[in-house]
């Protein structure tokens, strides 16, 4: 008898350990808008699994890839709503709400990773400040390859893209399009392959990487290589998720996300060159620009540094002073 209820209470006590461990694991949701092979989720999934190891388990982060658990546009809210604890947004898609977000969407402002990062250094403390007035908090940051032209023609100028149906995905891009005269189509990444091969795009700027990931190769054969901007992706996550953490919990997040930033820039730097090698192999022309188009971009890049000085008031003069000071 003693045996047995010996027996019963190990059991029990076993039953208790295991349901206080279940009880101890937190859960998050982080929703990203790009392909799972794209290297900011592969640094994404590798944030999480490093706090995976750091907390024993304690807090499992699951990525969702590719606009899967929610569109692109939608992550902040979802992030802000306690939909998500937490997500990745490209913060240039949200400079209506707030032009801050919007300023290393500028063109020829910061053309470079070193001056990506010089404006990510200027930029941070408004943006930490704006997402925790939204009950949100800013994990790290990664800047995306520098930005080019893809075109199904051969261009020497601005002109030469007039009439043209361009990919519009955020505000900048958008005000791009106008200023070119060419005709703006609001298209997210999930959505490009398709647009591309129905004729509803047939330019637009981004990255080596993001024409890979997208097989543009397949339907646009010329890439401009003007450097135009580093947009960066945002890990953000909800504040009262992460308060509700213990300090350990805590410590082990904010140093995965200062490792994955790190980890981010590197790959970035190397996804710029293998992408456009890959691009090349498939058959698409990269081609330095021409001096008419190197200038006629610049102009766009003036027009569209004053239109956003003037939305951006004393906060955005006081970054972009900021920027030029350093």
């Amino acid at each position: 008898m003693k045996r047995r209820l010996f027996a019963l209470t190990a059991t029990a006590l076993t039953l208790a350990v295991a349901a206080g461990s279940a009880a101890a694991q937190t859960k998050w949701d982080l929703p990203a808008g790009y392909p799972a092979t794209n290297f900011h989720t592969v640094n994404m999934v590798d944030f999480a699994n490093d706090i995976d190891k750091a907390t024993s388990g304690k807090l499992k982060i699951t990525v969702h890839a590719n606009g899967s658990l929610f569109k692109a546009p939608e992550i902040k809210r979802a992030v802000q709503g306690g939909q998500a604890q937490a997500g990745e947004i490209l913060l240039a898609n949200f400079q209506n709400e707030w032009q801050l977000f919007g300023a290393d969407g500028l063109p020829f402002l910061a053309d470079s990773y070193d001056e990506s990062m010089k404006l990510y250094k200027v930029q941070k403390p408004f943006l930490e400040k704006k997402l925790a007035e939204q009950g949100m908090a800013l994990l790290y940051a990664v800047p995306w390859p520098p930005q080019g032209i893809y075109v199904k023609k051969p261009i020497a100028s601005g002109a030469d893209l007039k009439g043209v149906k361009w990919r519009a995905y955020s505000p900048s891009t958008a005000r791009i399009a106008e200023l070119v005269g060419a005709q703006p189509v609001t298209i997210q990444q999930a959505e490009l392959s398709q647009a591309m091969a129905t004729g509803v795009v047939e330019s637009y700027m981004s990255s080596g990487s993001t024409g890979f990931d997208t097989k543009t190769f397949e339907h646009i054969k010329y890439w401009y290589d003007t450097q135009a901007w580093l947009p960066k992706n945002a890990v953000i996550v909800n504040k009262a998720a992460f308060d509700a953490l213990d300090a350990g919990t805590k410590q082990a997040v904010l140093k995965a996300a200062a490792d994955a930033e790190v980890r981010g820039l590197a790959a970035s730097k190397k996804a710029n060159t293998d992408s456009l090698d890959k691009l090349k192999v498939n058959g698409m022309s990269i081609v330095t620009p021409s001096a008419q188009l190197k200038a006629d971009m610049k102009k766009v890049g003036e027009v569209m540094l004053k239109e956003w000085l003037e939305k951006a008031g004393p906060e955005g003069k006081a970054l972009i002073d900021n920027f030029n000071k350093r």
